[in-house]
């Protein structure tokens, strides 16, 4: 899959009115990235804010309702609506779409193994590529350039239309049907015809270094990303230092990125929200572990729910995070269910970190900078974080 331009959202779950926050990037090609939504804690204090994103939203299913009376077509009337409304994270998901959105967040979808973004310049880059996938038997790398998907164009496109093309249509999207991809690597340009599988993530895997050092990756927060995390603590030895390595994470479900701060932190808050000017916070639950040494490993495609939590951590004084300024994704989606069974999503707030700070356009910056070395320096930081005083 493809984590695109990851976006936030409060949510109702199908199974009762509890607001859910979620952070998510979605998904160019199939792996659940950021970005991925769904039910867990609710959101504190989860009050109707004002009207300035509401009256979005109701211009948007006006336009869908107006449409479908006319015998046209709900949602292009919806992302004719929402490319107006000039919101950079606006996005319109037709039922099917959603659906799989849904599914990704649970680590589950059916693509061909692609995470991707969009560069500033509109161009489409892959991110990662998951092992076993179609992507990866074809020999696709990060940092490949997608130029085209099935003959269409994609630079400049919006990262949801990237999205729909990749998955293909309701008929098109099933495991086993193929979709043509134009790649491009340096000076190189080619074409690769792979065929959809079912595929599931591992979005928390971790590794010893041979001082003792846990290196835990967090690839995206799909569905039990915290308690994975929490396993790996367990496992990890009790007399070294901890790595949170979250380069290339472009976010999920904010309930596991609090879920995981939870597991650092004795409580306490995480950010606060805004939704339509209602002011919310999200806190950490208490008993987590405050002892350990711990870094985390930030870079550009840092984004969203893991900015979330790189702030936290960061602020509270409990990890030194190392690397190169994240992305930048601080706005927070509200999802508008149209006629015709799509969703609209629109930006209707921002989050800032535990002492304020604002990460929308802006990022997080890393204590100390690196590049390629940041491993290393994370070794040589947690041996003085673990030295007595």
């Amino acid at each position: 899959m493809s984590g695109r331009d990851l976006f936030c959202q409060p949510r109702r779950t199908r199974r009762g009115a509890a607001l859910t926050l979620v952070f998510a990037g979605v998904l160019v090609a199939g792996a659940a990235t950021g970005s991925f939504p769904e039910s867990g804690h609710p959101v504190r204090e989860a009050v109707p804010g004002p009207v300035g994103g509401a009256t979005r939203h109701e211009s948007v299913q006006r336009a869908a309702a107006e449409a479908m009376a006319d015998g046209k077509s709900p949602t292009e009337a919806a992302e004719r609506a929402v490319s107006r409304s000039g919101d950079r994270w606006g996005a319109v998901y037709s039922e099917g779409e959603y659906q799989e959105f849904q599914e990704a967040l649970d680590g589950r979808y059916t693509g061909v193994g692609l995470w991707a973004r969009r560069e500033r310049d509109g161009r489409i880059e892959v991110t990662k590529v998951q092992p076993g996938s179609p992507a990866a038997a074809a020999g696709v790398r990060r940092g490949d350039r997608l130029r085209s998907v099935d003959g269409r164009p994609v630079d400049g496109r919006p990262v949801t239309e990237v999205l729909s093309l990749l998955r293909g249509d309701a008929k098109d999207a099933a495991a086993g049907t193929a979709v043509t991809l134009g790649l491009a690597r340096g000076t190189r340009a080619w074409t690769e015809t792979l065929h959809r599988a079912r595929l599931s993530t591992d979005s928390v895997t971790e590794r010893r270094l041979p001082g003792g050092v846990t290196v835990v990756r967090i690839a995206a927060f799909t569905k039990g990303a915290a308690g994975a995390v929490r396993a790996a603590l367990r496992d990890a030895p009790a007399d070294a230092g901890v790595v949170l390595d979250l380069r290339g994470n472009s976010g999920g479900l904010v309930t596991e990125a609090v879920d995981t701060a939870s597991a650092f932190l004795d409580g306490g808050l995480v950010a606060t929200y805004d939704v339509d000017g209602a002011q919310r916070a999200l806190h950490a639950d208490a008993g987590g572990d405050t002892d350990r040494p711990l870094v985390a490993l930030v870079d550009g495609g840092t984004m969203s729910a893991a900015e979330l939590l790189t702030g936290a951590l960061q602020d509270r004084g409990r990890a030194v995070v190392i690397g190169s300024r994240t992305f930048g994704k601080g706005s927070v989606q509200m999802p508008t269910n149209l006629p015709d069974g799509s969703v609209a999503e629109l930006t209707v707030g921002h989050y800032r970190t535990p002492s304020g700070r604002s990460v929308d356009g802006r990022g997080i910056t890393p204590d100390l900078e690196a590049g390629p070395e940041a491993l290393r320096r994370a070794e040589t930081v947690l041996t003085g974080l673990g030295d007595p005083s």
